[in-house]
């Protein structure tokens, strides 16, 4: 028996457990759609809520297995719930450390659980009640009202239901409830990979600045100059300067005689921005290849750190990715101005995505970048893909004198760290703009940690052609906003 003090601290943790599960829910429903809980102030939040839902999952799951308190049923509960909140936590740790790979095959691991699990639990309602419905049946059979002649049996948790017919009928509702519960998952999954992006948006810095080039490190010398001796009794005056009795030479970095952005603002950024906006890096997830290769830290989130440096202007904390799909969900004028798209393997991408790739690039002003991951075999898929989504528009080598090239680093020479897909970059051109660029040559390898082994003038170079692929598409969006502002 539980004593009324018992009962007391029972009631008090239960009401601090719901409490609990509403944040942790409001946690959960902010990271993986709505990003509100930004900065220092909101990785607290959340780091404390997720792993605050961890621990005391855990110390009731203890609590319901103590011998006086046992239970079969409520300890499945709570074993189950542990599972799905420490499936949750496992994925929220390699995001919140930028582990990408990790974090996508944890991801695909605690679907396949959380599938499972329900599958089990629907399996045990369903047959509790068939089961209790049998015994009834055999205990008050004349008393049973669903049992009349002509009364038909609706409830799929009945094997004796209408539609399950004469024979194999356990069987007939075991296959039923499999599919119907399969097809529920599937529609709740989409349901909840789609619907909370609508509320998502993309914000650039605010600020303004110059399409120019940045300045580079110059050297200065100091020479020494000449002495005069002059006579103190002489009629002609000198105005004599105290001069240095030393040659110094020294490196000294000079300051930008502007600011790298775009409009009139103040700072670093770009004309549409918001004092809350941040550069990103958005990766693409696609079916039937390596869309993770190098993803997050050592490679995106290396490259999105430089050009924050490079540029002065505010980068978001950790790259991210995205579904295809899931562009959609962006609004036309709060848009990623740019996408990244790399592997090595083939691309399967479907016709609703081709779609949704197209208004991305045309309708929302946004541009890919695509990335040679290791083969001539991507080179063909990509290709192949952007035939798809541009069938009007052929790709066109992307000169060395074009502004892409030349601002804000001058890049002499395309940069690769091997050729998979030939030594030219590819673009493709609408109305006087590249929305996509495409390097053949990995570039992606440059950015990681290592830089793959290629000589230091090969991965600087690749950061600086990085930096002048995100600042030319954040430019082309940031005019295309003031433009649609202006309009009347």
């Amino acid at each position: 028996m539980v004593g009324q003090p018992d009962k007391s601290k029972l009631r008090t943790a239960t009401i601090a457990t719901g409490v609990l599960g509403v944040l942790w829910l409001a946690c959960w429903a902010d990271w993986q759609y709505f990003h509100q809980l930004t900065g220092l102030v909101g990785r607290v939040v959340s780091w404390s809520v997720f792993t605050a839902g961890v621990v005391v999952s855990l110390v009731w799951l203890w609590w319901w297995t103590r011998p006086q308190r046992r239970s079969s049923q409520k300890t499945s509960a709570f074993a189950s719930a542990c599972a799905v909140v420490l499936c949750q936590y496992s994925v929220f740790v390699a995001d919140a450390f930028g582990l990408g790979g990790l974090r996508a095959t944890l991801a695909r691991a605690s679907t396949a659980i959380v599938f499972v699990l329900g599958l089990a639990w629907v399996i045990w309602w369903v047959d509790s009640f068939a089961y209790d419905r049998a015994r009834q049946r055999r205990r008050t059979p004349d008393q049973d009202a669903q049992d009349r002649p002509g009364k038909r049996i609706w409830d799929p948790r009945d094997t004796q239901a209408w539609y399950y017919g004469t024979k194999n009928r356990k069987l007939n509702q075991s296959v039923t409830t499999l599919l119907g519960y399969s097809l529920s998952f599937l529609l709740v999954f989409m349901l909840l990979t789609q619907v909370g992006g609508c509320h998502e948006v993309y914000e650039m810095p605010a600020g303004g600045g110059q399409q120019q080039a940045i300045a580079q490190t110059v050297k200065v010398q100091r020479v020494i100059q000449k002495k005069y001796v002059i006579n103190p009794f002489s009629s002609i005056k000198f105005n004599v300067r105290d001069l240095d009795d030393v040659k110094l030479q020294f490196d000294e970095i000079t300051e930008h005689a502007y600011t790298v952005g775009y409009g009139q603002g103040a700072g670093a950024g770009f004309a549409g921005g918001t004092s809350q906006g941040r550069v990103r890096f958005i990766r693409l997830e696609y079916q039937g290849g390596d869309w993770d290769q190098d993803f997050g830290i050592g490679a995106d989130l290396n490259m999105l750190v430089e050009y924050g440096l490079r540029t002065k202007q505010k980068v978001a904390e950790r790259t991210e990715s995205r579904l295809i799909s899931q562009l959609a969900n962006f609004p036309p004028e709060k848009s990623p101005p740019l996408v990244y798209m790399t592997g090595q393997k083939s691309i399967v991408v479907s016709n609703d995505e081709v779609k949704v790739l197209r208004e991305y690039l045309l309708e929302k002003h946004g541009m890919l970048f695509g990335d040679n991951g290791g083969s001539r075999h991507f080179h063909n898929q990509f290709v192949a893909m952007m035939r798809r989504v541009l069938p009007n528009v052929d790709p066109v080598p992307v000169p060395l004198d074009d502004v892409i090239h030349r601002v804000p680093y001058q890049v002499p020479f395309l940069p690769y760290v091997a050729p998979h897909g030939g030594t030219d970059a590819l673009g493709w051109r609408v109305e006087g703009r590249w929305v996509c660029y495409y390097h053949p040559g990995d570039i992606g390898d440059a950015w990681t940690d290592d830089h793959s082994g290629v000589p230091k003038e090969i991965y600087e170079a690749c950061y600086q052609l990085g930096t002048n692929v995100i600042f030319y598409s954040h430019v082309e969006y940031s005019k295309w906003l003031s433009s649609r502002r202006k309009a009347p």
